[in-house]
């Protein structure tokens, strides 16, 4: 029997990347996206049987609920959960209302809290489980004009690692990617200016080199609680 691996966020940018790899690795993955048609595309293009597309807005508990009962009913035990679902909204502290910051803090933080949740009892009992949060570098190291992002992702970070004591006992591990510059369209108006960033390699980095990271934590048995740079070497200078 494959594994099962739910990917939040799984539509687009690292997230498709992660569930086009799980999938070609033998997987079957459960897409979860708030747009519906979204998460039905990316499907359709993964390799082999068995995929389902799911709609939910992870900030909101109830349908979190909704979407793992679905998810569990109709695929069975979870092995892997991939939190990739993530919004941003850059701007300086003093010129954001709370009505601009709650969704990043809500989606970001609060929607990985719900997502694990939700999937833990099930893992619980699913030999080789693992849970990996996607963070940024900007969590760690900071950046002027994403304060409130950068916290959201600097307490996912908190929240990984406590999650990982809380259930590493149980046989589930759960680490954390902190991507850099991708490719993504959340970075879009970023890529303009990649040549006054200070990347060693040298250049933006792509949502395949990112999947190919976080297979890698999902797979190694003997690694819980770690926060993972796949950045270029552009956390070196920030």
């Amino acid at each position: 029997m494959s594994r099962l691996a739910v990917v939040t966020g799984g539509s687009r940018g690292i997230g498709a990347a992660v569930a086009r790899l799980l999938a070609s690795k033998g997987c079957r993955v459960a897409v979860v996206s708030r747009d519906l048609d979204a998460a039905r595309a990316a499907v359709a293009s993964l390799e082999g049987d068995g995929h389902v597309a799911l709609s939910c807005d992870v900030s909101q508990e109830l349908e979190v609920k909704a979407a793992f009962q679905e998810i569990l009913q109709s695929c069975g035990k979870i092995t892997y959960l991939v939190n990739s679902a993530g919004i941003n909204r850059d701007g300086l502290l003093l010129r954001q209302r709370a009505s601009d910051m709650r969704p990043l803090l809500e989606v970001n933080l609060m929607g990985s809290m719900l997502t694990c949740r939700a999937a833990l009892p099930s893992m619980l009992h699913s030999p080789g489980a693992a849970v990996l949060n996607i963070g940024s570098v900007v969590g760690l190291k900071g950046r002027a004009g994403q304060c409130v992002y950068a916290a959201s992702k600097a307490g996912l970070e908190g929240f990984t690692r406590s999650l990982a004591k809380e259930v590493g006992a149980r046989g589930v591990r759960v680490n954390m990617l902190l991507p850099g510059f991708i490719r993504t369209s959340m970075t879009e108006a970023l890529q303009a200016s990649t040549k006054l960033l200070p990347i060693p390699l040298g250049r933006v980095g792509e949502v395949e080199e990112v999947a190919q990271a976080a297979l890698f934590l999902l797979l190694s048995p003997y690694v819980t609680g770690q926060a993972l740079l796949v950045d270029g070497g552009v956390g070196l200078h920030m």
